[in-house]
């Protein structure tokens, strides 16, 4: 099991993922059957903000191909240090759900929006913040998509039998292995896309809260077994830090690379700060109950994520000195299972990955599809369409963004933490600061709001280049000293200013240039503000709904 060459699974663990992706589908049916009050996008993408504490809680745990994949491959790699990566996740839900969860849910409510754009557009009055929100959306989360998309072909491709790969190439051809990934790649296409084109929000919140349940489960069947072979976490790390040196046992300042002091405080921020901008985590919150769902959600998700990621990191601490000579980190979690469990209860714990993957990519592509239907279709080209014409659009988006960034993933990116990290700080980064300004700061500007969103993702964009190319590649050498040597080994990489990530370079200039430039841009329309932080009719409509329905502005009570 040792061996550098990729372990396959036995057919059972096939046969068992079959029946766990089976249940996965038929919820994705019976939740389009289940609901069907209200307008298609309000149920399509926001489930009727119907969503109770057990769903909001398990939909925010952001599991994702990063969890069961990117990051065990980082602890697989480096060791005991990879734990400071992940810790603020502890507190990540007092402020993913507890700073903007009430207020978003608020404004959501008022704007009648269904997407952030909307959100964004209505809240600030500028139909340009909406677009720039919408293209900026887009662009981050197809490059999120592209390493979740990798991480499902991965286990598929271990999961398959190695007859399945020789279909086509021989398995002693050089491209055999890619010849499995692609047949993965695939099968995890048509999977997400079918599902979630047909059930939309409820598909994707009903297979969240499922598949939720397996990753729990399965971590905890791992935890023991994994242990017991490694022969205990003392042994695990000591037979890890004579493979891979002694800094796999020590935490920053121990001489290593990877983890540095000033990326543990990064990545502190990382996860527990720049959590509340996702776009997904917005969207959730737009959609639960009231604020007594919100509460237990928050209590929900603290002991959910005490549950996963603590097992986690003890898991692949043993898993160094378990396949010590793993020739893809990426491989770690599924190559595990299927070496220290029979092949049927493999398959029930690799449904946990496989259900992260899941899961997170049917929601990203309802949040790119909606911003491409309800931001761009709707808004400038056919602002009158009926719920048919929409509810059509809708289906060909997101099956087109899947396919989009299913083609992407065919050459996929080595460690793909490192894109999940780039594409989680880029929307932080660009949605943060707007979102708290927008809910808190009655002064905050369209103006502001713009600015913030642009800088902020500018500098994360512009630390990458640099990290990539290098100073000298844009004659800045003679400004800025060379990239530091620190993170993991990867030619995409970010530029570590005074080494510290990009996410505190760029949260701190988007809250600057988003004070600045509503300070220095004329104050908002004082009624457009009351709209937001006044009380209303109660018959009153949205602004949202006035803009797409003008004929309804009469029912406004004076």
């Amino acid at each position: 099991m040792n061996a550098a060459s990729v372990i396959h699974a036995q057919p059972p663990t096939l046969i068992a993922l079959v029946l766990f992706t089976l249940v996965s589908l038929g919820l994705g049916v019976v939740a389009n059957l289940a609901e069907r009050k209200g307008s298609f996008m309000e149920k399509y993408f926001l489930g009727n903000r119907s969503l109770g504490a057990f769903a909001v809680a398990l939909t925010a745990a952001v599991m994702s191909g990063g969890t069961f994949v990117g990051f065990p491959s980082l602890v697989y790699s480096f060791g005991w240090v990879v734990g400071l990566w992940i810790c603020s996740y502890m507190v990540a839900p007092l402020t993913v759900l507890g700073v903007l969860g009430k207020r978003i849910g608020q404004l959501s409510r008022k704007t009648g929006a269904i997407t952030l754009p909307d959100l964004l557009r209505e809240r600030f009055g500028s139909p340009t913040l909406g677009l720039l929100t919408s293209i900026l959306v887009m662009f981050f989360l197809v490059c999120n998509l592209i390493p979740q998309f990798k991480a499902g072909a991965v286990i598929l491709r271990i999961v398959l039998p190695t007859e399945a790969t020789n279909l086509f190439v021989p398995e002693d051809s050089p491209v055999a292995a890619d010849t499995a990934y692609f047949i993965g790649l695939a099968i995890f296409t048509a999977t997400v896309v079918a599902y979630t084109t047909y059930g939309g929000f409820l598909a994707a919140i009903w297979t969240d809260v499922f598949q939720s349940l397996v990753m729990a489960v399965g971590v905890l069947l791992l935890f023991p077994l994994a242990m017991a072979k490694s022969g205990g976490i003392q042994q695990a790390t000591i037979k890890g830090m004579e493979l891979a040196g002694d800094g796999f046992g020590f935490g920053p300042g121990a001489g290593r690379e990877f983890h540095t002091v000033g990326l543990a405080v990064s990545f502190f921020f990382m996860w527990a700060i720049t959590g509340m901008g996702q776009p997904s985590t917005l969207v959730r919150l737009m959609a639960f109950r009231d604020s007594r769902t919100l509460r237990w959600s928050i209590i929900y998700l603290t002991l959910y994520n005490i549950c996963i990621y603590i097992p986690l990191i003890f898991i692949f601490v043993a898993a160094r000195s378990i396949l010590p000579n793993l020739k893809s980190a990426d491989d770690v979690m599924p190559s595990l299972v299927i070496a220290l469990a029979n092949p049927y209860l493999a398959g029930l714990i690799l449904a946990a990955p496989y259900g992260a993957v899941l899961s997170t990519v049917s929601g990203w592509l309802l949040i790119v599809s909606s911003g491409m239907v309800r931001d761009v279709y709707q808004r400038f080209f056919r602002p009158m369409a009926s719920e048919k014409e929409i509810a059509r659009a809708s289906y060909l988006a997101t099956v087109a963004v899947g396919l989009i960034a299913a083609i992407a993933a065919i050459r996929p990116p080595q460690y793909l933490q490192l894109i999940v990290v780039f594409s989680s700080t880029g929307m932080a980064a660009a949605f943060l600061m707007p979102a708290i300004l927008g809910c808190f700061w009655k002064r905050t500007t369209a103006t502001g709001a713009i600015a913030a969103m642009i800088v902020g993702a500018s500098f994360t964009l512009g630390l990458y280049l640099l990290g990539i190319f290098g100073p000298k590649s844009f004659h800045l050498d003679w400004l800025l000293p060379a990239n530091p040597e620190i993170g993991a080994k990867s030619t995409f990489r970010p530029y570590y200013l005074l080494g510290l990530d990009p996410c505190i370079w760029s949260l701190a200039a988007s809250l600057a240039a988003g004070v600045i430039g509503s300070l220095m841009s004329a104050p908002p329309n004082p009624d457009r503000v009351s709209l937001f932080f006044g009380l209303q009719p109660p018959d009153a409509p949205a602004p949202a709904t006035l803009d797409l329905h003008p004929e309804l502005g009469s029912k406004v009570a004076h």
